[in-house]
């Protein structure tokens, strides 16, 4: 009788055992999955971008008349309409290239984000999914809101920086060092437009609250008009006020939405 029962715990141990043992292994199964899931997801993104990427590169000569609209007369030193000056024999190439994958991105945006809420949204409960899913559309929309804002402003600290020692010097604007200075300029306005989106989900998480947002008023006013004058590279005084004050709409705006979103 009691060989019986030694017998029988033994053989539950073993089921138990196998029991852990496959539940350890379901649970590395998932995490693979979950990978295997990510890596289709950045594997599609990246598709996206090559697309917009490869539809950007056949249309690069009206993307680069586009964005040297700003350049005063000024930069044409040469004077047979060659604003823009390469470097090498490859440079042409390669500028037309970075400036086809940077616009690339852009138009894959949504689906970026797309592929990044997909992943994310299985794990996340049916009130957060309501939530989450409009941050997306806000987030492009304000994205695309800031760059449209720093394209209107980008004339005046470009044509401030060219302007300045045109008396001294013959400055040849070379494509590179300009379609570089566009991009980290439009992309700070960009970022900039997504304080709301920002501040609004630290108050959905508890971080903070509209209240805070109005104690701390004054000092988030003088901190943006500070971050607003090294956020502009140009030395003009027109691209830091502008980018201030929209700092400061934005700042104001986002008390208002905490206040009608937040339950």
């Amino acid at each position: 009788m009691a060989t019986g029962n030694i017998g029988q715990r033994d053989s539950m141990v073993d089921d138990d055992y196998m029991l852990d043992e496959d539940e350890v292994d379901e649970s590395q199964m998932t995490l693979i999955e979950h990978l295997e899931e990510l890596r289709w997801r950045i594997f599609k993104s990246l598709i996206g971008i090559v697309i917009g990427a490869i539809v950007a590169f056949i249309f690069r000569e009206q993307i680069m008349h586009f964005l040297t609209l700003p350049l005063p007369k000024e930069a044409d030193v040469l004077g047979h309409g060659n604003k823009l000056v390469v470097q090498g024999v490859a440079e042409g190439f390669t500028v037309f290239l970075k400036l086809s994958v940077a616009v690339g991105f852009l138009i894959a945006l949504p689906l970026i984000l797309y592929q990044a809420w997909a992943f994310i949204s299985p794990g996340l409960y049916s009130h957060e999914k309501k939530t989450a899913l409009p941050f997306v559309f806000i987030g492009i929309f304000l994205f695309l809101a800031g760059i449209s804002l720093g394209y209107i402003v980008l004339q005046y600290p470009v044509q401030w920086l060219i302007n300045f020692a045109a008396t001294d010097f013959t400055e040849l604007v070379t494509a590179d060092s300009y379609f570089t200075f566009v991009a980290f300029f439009l992309l700070a306005f960009g970022i900039v437009f997504e304080i709301p989106l920002v501040l609004t989900f630290l108050a959905q998480l508890g971080i903070i609250t509209s209240q805070t947002l109005k104690k701390k008023r004054a000092v988030a006013h003088v901190s943006m008009w500070i971050a607003a004058t090294f956020l502009t590279p140009g030395a003009d005084p027109y691209s830091p006020v502008i980018l201030g004050a929209a700092m400061s709409c934005l700042y104001e705006l986002t008390i208002l939405f905490i206040r009608f979103t937040k339950h």
